[in-house]
């Protein structure tokens, strides 16, 4: 690991369940005693997994780090969708998952994969007329959101054990996850929501480079060209 003369560069984090990316940044701006820190690509407090933080100069080049690909490790729950396509929501419809069969779930699943569409969840970041859809969806407004291109690189299941779905999923930038266990379940027609969702890898990071946040310190900065 390079040592740092200033306090720039990346640090790949290993967020916990529970909290959200800006509380992640607000722990190292303190834990560095620098304010100029980002990340690279939210994580909802239900996810975990690889967050990159950028530190100094490093959160100029945002842009860069959030078009990168994604990959996720996700489990879904057949048979209850939710107000927040989570397990932090409100269930909302629950449906029988009974007469569902692998091969129907598996084909089901085959068909999201390659250029698709998809509309973004009331409860992400996105801005609408200066808002952030979740602080909408806060207060019970549900405004419409236009699909958006997103590609699905591979979607593979790793394990199915009623009602519950393991998967893995390689994406392009702006894919919502959630929506994706939303979508599937809408197919399959008894409603679905992600009960665990852990990213792996962001472009070229991955999870397993990636410091716990409670050991994060100066030393963890890497200087990369940007």
């Amino acid at each position: 690991m390079m040592q740092n003369t200033k306090k720039e560069g990346i640090i790949l984090v290993n967020k916990p369940k529970g909290i959200t990316s800006h509380d992640v940044v607000d722990i190292i701006r303190r834990r560095l005693r620098t304010k100029r820190v980002g990340h690279a690509g939210t994580l909802d407090p239900l996810a975990e997994g690889l967050l990159v933080v950028l530190v100094g100069r490093y959160t100029k080049a945002f842009l860069r780090f959030s078009n990168f690909d994604k990959e996720y490790l996700g489990v879904l729950k057949l048979g209850e969708a939710t107000a927040t396509g989570d397990s932090q929501g409100k269930v909302i419809k629950k449906c029988s998952y009974d007469k569902i069969t692998k091969d129907k779930i598996q084909e089901v699943f085959s068909s999201f994969q390659g250029d698709i569409e998809q509309v973004p969840p009331m409860v992400s970041a996105l801005r609408v007329k200066g808002k952030r859809l979740y602080e909408l969806a806060r207060k019970g407004i549900v405004v419409e959101r236009a699909p958006r291109k997103i590609k699905i690189h591979s979607l593979e299941i790793l394990n199915i054990d009623f009602p519950y779905i393991k998967f893995k999923v390689h994406c392009s930038k702006g894919t919502y996850v959630r929506k994706i266990a939303e979508d599937i379940g809408e197919r399959l027609e008894c409603g679905a929501h992600m009960v665990k969702i852990l990213r792996l890898a962001v472009g070229l990071f991955s999870l397993d480079k990636a410091v716990e946040l409670d050991d994060v310190n100066e030393s963890h900065l890497q200087k990369i060209t940007i």
